[in-house]
Formats: C-alpha cells, sequence, structure tokens
C-alpha cells in the first residue's frame, strides 16, 4: 500500500492544479520536481529530464509540423479564404433545409482538413452558418450541436495536430496515422448527415438561394481542395514527410490567399505570432509532460496503474474499455493533449502485449488504439462542462444561444461518436484499410 502513495499523490495532486486553473505545464513540471525531492528518486534524476527534455521535445523533427499546419490554418482563417469556401460550399447546398445543414457538414470537413484547428473552425462556422439555420427551421438545440460537431472535426480529420502528437507518443508513423484516422472521420461525416437529414425531414422548404456558376463554384472551392489533397495525397502516398508536407501547405495557403488578393504583410505577421503563442503553449505543455511522466514511472505510477487496470480483469477487450472509459471519463475535465501526453506513456505499453485476436501486431496495432484514443478524445471537445467547443460556441454566438441549448444539442453527436467508436473497435479494418 505504501508503494501506492507516492504515485497516486501525484496524481491527485497534478489534476487538482489543473482543475484549479494553473497552467497546465507548469504543474506537470513542478509535480515531477516535487516528487523528485520527497521520494526515493536521486537528485540526479533532474539530469535524466534534462535529457528527455532534448530528445523527445527539442530535437524531435517531426514536431516541426506542428507549427507548419497551425500556421497553414491561420492564413486561411485570417484572410478570409476559409469565409470564401463557407458561403460557396452553403450556396451550392443550400436548396432545401437538409441541403443547408449538410452544407454546414461539408465545409466543416475543408476546414477540418485545411486548417485542424478547431477553435477557428467552432467559431467561423458559429458566425456564418449558426443565423442561416435557425432562419432555416433548424432548432436551437439542434443548430448548436450540428456547428460544435462539424468544427470538432478538425481534431480527428488530417492534418490533424492531435494525430501528430499521438503518433510521436505511440512512436507509430504519423502518415500511418493519418491514413487511418480517414475511415473514422468519414463514418462519422456519414452518421452526421444522417441525423441531419432525419432532423430535417418535416422542415419548410427553404428559398433556394441564386443559382452559381459552376466555374464560380470551381474558383471558390477549387484552390482548397487542391491544397487539401496536395497535403494529405504527399503525405499518405510516401512522397513527403508530415514535416516536409507541412510546409508545403503553410506555403500552399499563402499562394492561395495571393490567388484570391486577399495577401497583406499584417495578415502574415498576425498569423505568425498566433503561430508562436500556440506552439509554445503546446511544447511546453510536452516538456512537462516529458517530467511528469518520467517521474510519474519512477515511482512506481505505471505499475500502479497497471495493476488497477488488470484488477478488472486480463480480458484484452476488458483492458481496452477499462482504458477508453478512463479516457472518456476524463475528457469531462481535461483537454485531450494533456491526457495524450500523461496518459498514452503509460497506456501504449499494455495495449501494444495483448493480443485481441484481430490480426493486428506491432505497428498496426498502436494505429489501431491511436485512433481509437483520437475517436475518443474528440468527445471531450463536446462534454461538458469543460468542453472547449462548447466554450467557442457560447463566446461566438453571443445571446443567441443559452448554455442548455448548447448541452442539449451535443447530446446526440456525443452519442453519435461513441457508436463509431464502438464501430471501430467492432472492424479495425475501418482503421488500418488504407494503411
Amino acid at each position: 500500500m505504501n508503494e501506492a502513495l507516492l504515485p497516486l499523490a501525484m496524481a491527485v495532486l497534478t489534476l487538482g492544479g489543473i482543475l484549479m486553473g494553473y497552467r497546465v505545464a507548469m504543474v506537470l513540471a513542478g509535480a515531477a520536481a516535487l516528487f523528485i525531492l520527497i521520494s526515493d528518486l536521486p537528485v540526479a534524476y533532474f539530469n535524466l529530464l534534462v535529457s528527455r527534455i532534448y530528445a523527445n521535445v527539442l530535437s524531435n523533427w517531426l514536431l516541426v509540423a506542428i507549427p507548419m499546419f497551425i500556421f497553414m490554418g491561420l492564413i486561411l482563417e485570417i484572410s478570409g479564404v476559409a469565409e470564401r469556401s463557407l458561403r460557396a460550399a452553403q450556396q451550392a447546398l443550400g436548396g432545401s433545409a437538409a441541403g443547408m445543414g449538410l452544407s454546414v457538414l461539408v465545409i466543416g470537413v475543408l476546414l477540418a482538413a485545411s486548417s485542424g484547428i478547431v477553435g477557428a473552425s467552432v467559431v467561423l462556422l458559429a458566425l456564418l452558418a449558426l443565423p442561416r439555420l435557425q432562419e432555416t427551421g433548424y432548432d436551437k438545440p439542434t443548430s448548436a450541436g450540428l456547428v460544435a460537431a462539424s468544427g470538432t472535426l478538425a481534431i480527428l480529420i488530417p492534418p490533424s495536430v492531435m494525430l501528430i502528437v499521438l503518433g510521436d507518443q505511440l512512436q507509430t508513423p504519423v502518415p500511418d496515422m493519418f491514413a487511418g484516422a480517414i475511415g473514422p472521420g468519414l463514418l462519422l461525416v456519414a452518421a452526421y448527415g444522417a441525423l441531419v437529414i432525419w432532423r430535417a425531414r418535416r422542415l419548410p422548404p427553404v428559398t433556394r438561394a441564386a443559382r452559381v456558376s459552376p466555374l464560380r463554384l470551381l474558383f471558390d472551392l477549387g484552390p482548397l481542395l487542391a491544397l487539401v489533397v496536395s497535403v494529405l495525397g504527399s503525405i499518405i502516398a510516401g512522397l513527403a514527410t508530415p514535416t516536409e508536407a507541412s510546409g508545403l501547405g503553410a506555403f500552399g495557403a499563402v499562394l492561395v490567399t495571393l490567388l484570391y488578393r486577399r495577401f497583406s504583410l499584417p495578415m502574415l505577421m498576425q498569423a505568425a505570432r498566433k503561430t508562436v503563442v500556440t506552439t509554445a503553449m503546446v511544447l511546453f505543455v510536452m516538456i512537462g509532460a516529458t517530467c511528469f511522466s518520467a517521474v510519474f514511472k519512477g515511482v512506481g505510477g505505471d505499475d500502479l496503474v497497471e495493476a488497477g487496470i488488470m484488477a478488472f480483469g486480463s480480458d484484452p477487450f476488458t483492458v481496452l474499455a477499462v482504458v477508453m472509459g478512463a479516457i472518456f471519463l476524463l475528457g469531462f475535465v481535461l483537454d485531450w493533449l494533456e491526457i495524450t501526453l500523461i496518459l498514452m506513456p503509460i497506456f501504449a505499453p499494455i495495449v501494444a502485449a495483448l493480443d485481441f485476436g484481430n490480426g493486428l501486431t506491432g505497428d498496426a496495432l498502436l494505429v489501431w488504439f491511436g485512433i481509437l484514443v483520437a475517436v475518443n478524445l474528440q468527445t471531450s471537445f463536446l462534454t461538458p462542462p469543460f468542453g472547449f467547443s462548447l466554450f467557442y460556441l457560447r463566446g461566438a454566438a453571443g445571446d443567441t444561444l443559452d448554455t442548455k441549448d448548447i448541452y442539449r444539442g451535443v447530446a446526440p453527436f456525443i452519442a453519435l461518436q461513441l457508436g463509431v467508436l464502438a464501430l471501430l473497435i467492432l472492424f479495425p479494418v475501418l482503421i488500418t484499410g488504407l494503411i
């Protein structure tokens, strides 16, 4: 029992500090430093932390893709290119109530594939699509749920920063993670689309928008689609590494702004400043999590977690259910980045040692597990009380939506995500088919 006190105390102290509002990176690093001093770990353990920070974060070339993809998304958002594509999709698909809802979903996919930034996607959809959804006849909960869920696709559909971090933590090829996420992403889109069509079946027809010429539609959507295809295609086809493709995406985004005559030096500098701030936040959390995981393992935390999971039984699917349940519950109070960086180094070796009888081993098994985690973590953006998409939507919608409308609206989409997660567990080929 005494062996469990230190890791339990470390976990409780860390979770308490995060919930109290302290900076996550500082809480993780501070807990690591404190428990080196009060445990029987040697003071020289600090040297080990420095080595791990350098090897796992500072010299990891894969992580260069993170600021590049963030920059690409910010360029498209700030310049108005993403807004232009949204309006084009609405004009093309907005001829019926169902078409209006599907247009929001389609542009959510485009924003996800071009930026990977949940906050930008949710806010943009809320400002442009939420009023039109309500004018079409959708009730407030359905409108709120559709906007929040569509914007949250940005965390799963490649190129996703979350998939890059997951691939790094699981030591699996990021191109395989990207390829593995395509099937689940399309499955979620299909599930959302079916719900939209069902909800729209009794809505009155809307006034058909002015007809848009195919050439105009191609000009408004074509460059963004070409950018997405070139970035993802080069990665999945093996023509470029994620780092190289991220540079291509950033440069391509600037070219698109030039094409639309939206380029300006202030816009470029604003995107650069936001990229620096966001990247610094991510890297500081990664540094803190690296320190935390090393010390947590040093005081026996990994053995404690493994024993706790195995207490429910040693059946592989029981273990997987416990892990998925823990991640889902933590998603109510923690961000995906914190969950990924803290828990993946602990859960990955446990899952890698299991035989699920589905023929998956090695990297394929970890990619399957990683995508399951990614779909599970996507729900953390929608689950109250700390779902980030809920905050983004509430702030952008102003007085047009109440918090209860948002909570009611996201509930069916959370249920759909959990249903898709069950299908991915039962049918791994939905993930591994493109690897």
